[in-house]
């Protein structure tokens, strides 16, 4: 049977608009009416968020104690005079967080590593490796800054740095390459043992499999998780400030405590919020991309 070019729709000059798509009433309806429903949508959320602001403003300002509250938490004159100091001092947190983090995801793969090997001749390693991630996800943050930061100088060794920033740097990566070392591993257990074995049918050495097949997977499937770890790292640079590093938050102590006003320490916590939504936006945009890929069944 042969079908001519009309009957195929592969029409050319003037009749090439006859193929063209006309959406059928029933859509356009359907459409309008999504749209209809969106705005209205958008406008409840929109007057809700603002009646809910308006109670909370008005619950907080009726206060008895809100006045003093007003001038202890929310003075401006000790806002502007603190946000310079404290803008100088963030600038020591983001260096930590880009430097210990890059030591976080090095040392956390290593780790998350050696706890994979196979066969009985690794075992003290995978034993090494379960303890120290075991003792250090234990163990408080607060606990292992201190007892870095004032237990090292203590020993009084030679060649070994006092100075409080790379302590408490130390201390921070030591604590979070356990938690990352732990998400490295769920993502590398995460692989189906097919791919490893097609790997090797292939001919690459264990080695090879797990560099190019395993830890590529592995990595993909765990962004998310490793973004959020790296949104609490941002936020606990800020402890470094126990050993006496002037960074943000100290810089906000030290105004807080000659003024005893602490709208200094509103102002820290303010910038760091407004460091830390931007990468916490970017971590659930991450997590949605990989969810939208994940539902369609691509490569993930």
């Amino acid at each position: 049977m042969t079908v001519t070019k009309a009957e195929s729709g592969e029409d050319s000059g003037e009749g090439g608009m006859r193929g063209a798509y006309v959406p059928s009433q029933r859509r356009l309806d359907r459409e309008r009416h999504k749209r209809v429903r969106a705005r209205r949508a958008t406008a409840i959320a929109a007057l809700s968020t603002l009646v809910t602001a308006v109670v909370l403003y008005l619950v907080v300002v009726s206060a008895p104690g809100w006045e003093r509250t007003k001038e202890t938490f929310f003075d401006g004159q000790y806002a502007r005079e603190a946000l310079p100091k404290v803008l100088d001092g963030l600038w020591l947190n983001i260096r930590l967080l880009l430097i210990c983090g890059v030591l976080v995801l090095v040392l956390g793969m290593l780790i998350a590593i050696a706890r994979t090997l196979p066969g009985p001749v690794f075992f003290p390693l995978r034993a090494l490796a379960a303890s120290y991630t075991d003792f250090f996800r234990g163990l408080p943050l607060i606990i292992n800054l201190m007892i870095v930061v004032f237990g090292v100088p203590a020993l009084r060794l030679q060649g070994v740095t006092v100075d409080p920033v790379l302590l408490g740097g130390t201390a921070l990566t030591l604590t979070y390459s356990a938690y990352v070392a732990e998400v490295f591993r769920a993502g590398i257990e995460s692989v189906h043992p097919s791919q490893r074995a097609a790997a090797r049918s292939l001919g690459l050495t264990n080695r090879q499999a797990l560099r190019h097949v395993v830890l590529p997977q592995a990595v993909r499937r765990q962004v998310p998780p490793l973004l959020n770890d790296l949104v609490s790292l941002q936020k606990d640079t800020g402890l470094v400030s126990i050993g006496g590093a002037i960074d943000a938050v100290r810089a906000s102590d030290i105004i807080a405590q000659r003024s005893l006003n602490y709208t200094p320490y509103i102002v820290a916590g303010l910038v760091f919020v407004a460091l830390t939504i931007p990468m916490t936006r970017f971590t659930d945009w991450v997590t949605a991309r990989m969810d939208r890929q994940r539902a369609q069944g691509g490569a993930i």
